[in-house]
């Protein structure tokens, strides 16, 4: 891939400029202190996901409510104490040249370690129903979105990223299979909108219009009774209209996973680039973000020239590669290592509540990132 190419050309969003049209997508792997505050592994983890050359970097979802925790190795920015070790996170990011997001979640029905889960509607998750959210919930829930925001903006990050993925909570509140309510925030598509909508006012309104605001957008849940475009592309509009300032467009849930059609579809590269397509259709005038085992340079390339995104989002495919942009560049004359669609160890070590590693990394890279978190080679697997 020549420097020349449209991966490596400049791209606007709302103010700033990205040196290029690769961001690295959020991913969580377990990094943070026990108590969600960012760790020295934290901050070695992204201060070479910066250095890699991609030019935006939207650091892992971090919790922005107690009840909406994921693992206790989640970021956290749910309290202003946590506010000096994310400004030191988003300075590690800009010391390298990366312009930084950090994305903001709540769990939900999937808040592993919250003493009342949070769900639109009463959900089954092992042996207990979980609670239909009251209006004040909701309520605090959205005032929650903006105060997180906020400590977003003041810890020195370029912008802000709401997680509407994964069937996570807004998710869970927008689709029809997760949200049963009979108020205005259930029923209608146009009801089933109000609570990520609210969230995504709050938050602008609370950090200003010169502050962007992007949001992680599911276009389609992969399971038969759950959100699909037909649906979604009316959510992309409606944050258009808002000022959204980038589309990260994915695909698939957490259920899709238990799906053999959907699991064996998730190892095709580039399988999310034509919901990106679809969503970019239906708001021509937001930036969007492509992910999902984009592997190789040409790909990429493919995607960017036939207009079925705006950027690149590299997810686990950086993990295996750091050098994966500058491979592509051409600076670094190394192949590039691919992530392996058919291993999954990231998955399975923070599923286990270990710190993730890649499987591809050399062998001296491995020991190195054991020895820091205590663990033995034997250990690991």
């Amino acid at each position: 891939m020549v420097a020349e190419s449209l991966i490596f050309s400049p791209f606007p969003i709302q103010g700033l400029t990205l040196k290029n049209r690769i961001t690295m997508a959020p991913l969580y792997l377990g990094y943070a202190h026990n108590d969600g505050g960012v760790s020295p592994l934290t901050l070695d983890h992204y201060t070479e996901m910066a250095g890699s050359g991609a030019a935006l970097v939207v650091v892992e979802h971090t919790m922005m409510h107690p009840s909406g925790i994921a693992t206790p190795n989640s970021l956290r920015v749910d309290d202003d104490r946590y506010i000096p070790g994310l400004s030191e996170l988003a300075r590690v990011i800009h010391d390298k040249g990366a312009i930084t997001f950090l994305q903001i979640n709540h769990c939900g029905r999937y808040a592993f370690f919250a003493p009342e889960k949070w769900t639109p509607s009463p959900i089954r998750v092992g042996e207990t129903m979980t609670k239909e959210m009251t209006r004040e919930q909701i309520d605090w829930a959205v005032q929650s979105y903006a105060a997180a925001a906020k400590r977003v903006r003041e810890a020195g990050f370029d912008g802000v990223e709401i997680h509407g993925g994964m069937a996570y909570l807004i998710v869970q509140f927008l689709s029809p299979r997760t949200n049963l309510r009979t108020d205005l925030y259930g029923g209608s598509l146009k009801n089933r909108m109000r609570f990520p909508l609210a969230v995504f006012d709050a938050v602008k309104a609370t950090v200003g219009d010169d502050f962007p605001v992007g949001y992680r957008f599911s276009a389609d849940e992969e399971v038969p009774d759950g959100l699909h475009p037909e649906e979604t592309v009316f959510l992309a509009q409606e944050l258009e209209k808002r000022g959204v300032a980038y589309l990260s467009v994915m695909a698939g849930s957490y259920d899709a996973y238990n799906l053999m059609e959907y699991r064996e579809k998730e190892k095709k590269e580039a399988h999310m680039a034509h919901y990106a397509g679809e969503i970019k259709r239906a708001a021509t005038k937001t930036p969007i973000i492509t992910a999902g085992r984009i592997k190789t340079p040409e790909t990429a390339e493919r995607i960017l020239r036939e207009g079925t995104a705006d950027l690149i989002g590299l997810a686990r495919v950086l993990l295996a590669d750091p050098l994966w942009p500058k491979k592509a560049k051409g600076e670094v004359s190394e192949s590039i290592i691919q992530c392996d669609p058919n291993c999954s160890f990231c998955m399975k070590r923070t599923s286990s509540g270990k710190p993730a590693f890649c499987a591809r990394w050399e062998k001296g890279r491995r020991q190195a990132f054991l020895e820091k978190i205590g663990e033995t080679l034997e250990d690991s697997v």
